[in-house]
């Protein structure tokens, strides 16, 4: 939990920007980050990152395309040495919000804040922390989408239930259970499959959401609705590969699937697997040119994915305790795939 001094300083920063540049991890949780403290703001751009696991050097083009004054990251557990140089030449203040437990070195010119430098068992996302911060109740259903897309109920989900009845239901005990069981899950699975769209799309979906007053909007079905219209596009492409994952569910505690195609929805596999399939390992590996994009989900999982890494060339991973991703070369697959399948039968 960040401290309300922290939470102060994170909003004296945004009121001090006049042009913020916020860049976000490429889920719900780095979405909701961003539009809950721009529209706090009323202020600023926003740019999806696409690139693992750090926010690199080819995004340093946005800081002299957008000219900004401030720089805010969110939900990314590392930022390359080029662009923090490239922020640095700029003379860019640059704030750093985050909630994975990463070690990262102790750049003093940097506004840093991590609710896990202050207690390690910490599980708020970045959107909890930044609905701390803007304390705009409108804004409360965004909180709720990149909380429970996130796998995190936050503590102010009666007072969600209450002002949003239509969006909810009763007896929901879990984050995964809202976002596969509810209205307002679906609404975040929506925003999640936006994402997955050209840059120009993605661009025209962010400046909607800045403005947006309901969530209700979000869900009406009409030909110029285009978020909604991206969800059905992807979700049927989706729903054709989880059938497909589903035949890879056995007696066994691993469930491995692989994929490739033009879309990587690896993570949003990766999560219903966990959640159809509990206390399941789950591996999910996205395949596209030389690399493979993977995403796991388990308990204790963040350990299995670091020992299986070890030693594979150009190989990079982490993550949360309970939900990690990495990067291998293709070449190293079924190796890795053994790694996991024996560390799991020795109960690693």
């Amino acid at each position: 939990m960040l401290t309300e001094k922290q939470i102060s300083e994170i909003r004296e920063h945004l009121d001090k920007a006049q042009n913020p540049l916020f860049f976000f991890d490429n889920d719900a949780d780095g979405l909701c980050s961003f539009l809950l403290l721009a529209r706090y703001a009323g202020k600023g751009k926003g740019v999806a990152i696409k690139s693992f696991p750090d926010l690199n050097q080819s995004y340093v083009r946005k800081l002299y395309e957008l000219k900004p004054d401030y720089i805010f990251v969110l939900d990314k557990p590392l930022i390359s040495k080029d662009f923090l140089e490239e922020a640095r030449k700029l003379g860019l203040p640059l704030v750093w919000i985050d909630h994975h437990d990463v070690e990262i070195e102790n750049f003093e010119d940097i506004s840093y804040y991590n609710p896990i430098k202050q207690e390690k068992k910490s599980s708020e996302p970045v959107t909890y922390l930044a609905y701390r911060v803007s304390k705009r109740k409108e804004d409360i259903w965004l909180a709720i989408c990149g909380c429970i897309g996130d796998n995190f109920l936050p503590d102010f989900i009666d007072e969600f239930a209450k002002k949003y009845r239509e969006l909810w239901k009763q007896d929901i005990k879990t984050a995964f259970q809202a976002l596969y069981e509810t209205d307002i899950g679906k609404i975040t699975r929506v925003l999640s499959f936006a994402l997955k769209d050209r840059t120009s799309n993605v661009v025209r979906m962010l400046k909607f959401l800045l403005k947006v007053k309901s969530p209700r909007e979000i869900l009406i079905d009409e030909p110029k609705n285009h978020i909604l219209f991206r969800f059905n596009q992807v979700n049927k492409k989706y729903q054709k590969l989880i059938e497909k994952a589903r035949n890879f569910v056995s007696g066994k505690k691993l469930i491995y699937f692989q994929h490739g195609g033009d879309l990587s929805l690896s993570a949003d596999i990766a999560n219903e697997l966990s959640y159809r399939f509990p206390g399941k390992i789950i591996v999910v590996a996205y395949m596209k040119g030389t690399k493979a994009n993977l995403s796991l989900r388990g308990k204790g999982v963040k350990r299995i994915t670091l020992e299986a890494i070890k030693g594979l060339k150009d190989a990079t991973g982490g993550g949360h305790e309970d939900a990690t991703g990495a990067k291998i070369n293709i070449g190293d697959l079924s190796k890795f795939k053994e790694r996991i399948e024996e560390l799991i039968e020795q109960g690693f």
